[in-house]
């Protein structure tokens, strides 16, 4: 029911109300005044009709104007609401579309028109799926639904706009609800295709860096097994004989070199970001195994535990991955002296798989913690902040989290919690 069939309602109550009462009043003066004074009697009757219409008159007019005042005062403040949400729409930086329950596009403001390269007459009424690569429209269309529920929902996707061109984008969904009735969705957009590239090229350059400093250990846990190698093939050479034990050393020496040249190599390997189903175990077995270098050649003890008998799977890049838990590695190297001792555990719990790095190093106070994972805040005289900052946005894709524990002079925990792989 609108609002004037609720005032015409209230007005003919009302109305009717003055009549009733109107009735049993005069009719109670006319009975007293027949018996007292016919002729004033015969005056009241005539008039009263009369003083009906003007009272009723004065009543209705004072209603019908505080009622319309009102109503003209609501649709004022609404047109100034319409207003200010048309500016909204329109001169809002992110881009705005406005759907239907069906997923159908009302409307979208000048700056969805640049990103996507339609006209807004152009898209009305086509499924909002149709900007979507075709990959992930399932999975955008369970994000719709879900907000449908009157839940806002952020996610990232891709979309291929007019010139072809492969966009990544940000989008939130917010349900549009008037008067507890659904009536559609907006989708708010940022285009985050720059941003991303950035961090792209941050990953990598603190990748090449991370690589760099790695050489000379790497080189140095290479040469060990070549020296072995060398003074076996000289032996042979001399005696003119194979011996079996010789060649079974030398085949582990092998591939011992080839591990470790083969994960340096994949580290630095470029390659487009995909989070895809990897045993973590496995992955950071291989760091373990590159790492241990680096370690040796500093006399640090390091361990490696995993408190989980069966794969522990989660949704990652690898690549991306060796790479955080090495940075990690690495400031816990440099923050432990000659015989300390580095250790790494893999754990599930709640769901979660749990990292975590641990040393008896030289430890950080509070003060510093507070500020551990700024980019270009370091807690090393030469560092500069960004291999920490780098590990918090590869984890903050991966919707995991990272938590530091230290005590001056006692050492560093980091413990890394990252979902789990849903089981298909």
């Amino acid at each position: 029911m609108n609002q004037s069939h609720k005032i015409a309602i209230k007005v003919a109550i009302i109305y009717i109300i003055i009549g009733v009462l109107w009735i049993i009043i005069t009719d109670s003066f006319s009975m007293t005044q027949a018996k007292e004074d016919v002729q004033t009697y015969a005056m009241f009757q005539h008039s009263k009709g009369w003083m009906f219409i003007f009272i009723t008159g004065i009543f209705l007019y004072i209603i019908i104007r505080y009622w319309t005042g009102k109503m003209l005062r609501s649709q004022q403040e609404f047109n100034l609401k319409d207003e200010q949400y048309q500016s909204l729409f329109k001169h809002n930086p992110d881009c705005v579309l406005e759907l239907n329950l069906e997923g159908n596009v009302v409307s979208i403001n000048p700056e969805a028109e640049k990103l996507l390269g339609h006209q807004s007459d152009n898209l009305k009424g086509k499924n909002a799926n149709l900007l979507i690569n075709w990959n992930e429209s399932e999975k955008v269309s369970v994000f719709f639904t879900q907000s449908l529920q009157g839940e806002a929902v952020k996610f990232e996707t891709t979309i291929q706009n007019m010139s072809d061109e492969k966009r990544i984008i940000r989008v939130t969904f917010l349900p549009i609800i008037v008067q507890t009735e659904m009536l559609g969705v907006y989708a708010i957009v940022r285009d985050i295709t720059e941003l991303r590239r950035e961090e792209e090229l941050m990953i990598m350059s603190e990748k090449l860096s991370v690589i760099g400093h790695l050489a000379a250990a790497v080189a140095h846990e290479i040469r060990n097994p070549l020296t072995s190698l060398k003074g076996f093939v000289q032996l042979m050479d001399m005696t003119k004989e194979v011996n079996p034990m010789h060649s079974d050393i030398m085949l582990k020496e092998i591939d011992r070199i080839n591990i470790i040249s083969s994960e340096l190599l994949v580290l630095g390997k470029k390659q487009d970001v995909a989070l895809c189903k990897i045993d973590l175990g496995d992955c950071l077995q291989q760091v373990y195994t590159l790492m241990k270098a680096e370690t040796n050649l500093n006399n640090i003890e390091m361990g490696y535990q995993v408190k989980k008998a069966e794969p522990v799977y989660i949704m990652a890049d690898s690549i991306e991955l060796k790479q955080m838990v090495i940075n990690i590695v690495k400031n816990s190297i440099e923050a432990v002296s000659d015989n300390g001792n580095i250790d790494i555990s893999l754990d599930v719990i709640d769901d979660h798989a749990v990292i975590s790095v641990s040393d008896n190093g030289v430890g950080m106070v509070p003060e510093r913690l507070k500020r551990i994972g700024e980019p270009f805040y370091s807690t090393k005289e030469r560092g500069t902040g960004i291999g920490l900052a780098i590990c918090q946005k590869i984890i903050h894709r991966l919707d995991g989290e990272m938590h530091f524990e230290s005590e001056k002079n006692k050492g560093t925990t980091v413990t890394i919690r990252i979902p789990l792989a849903t089981t298909l």
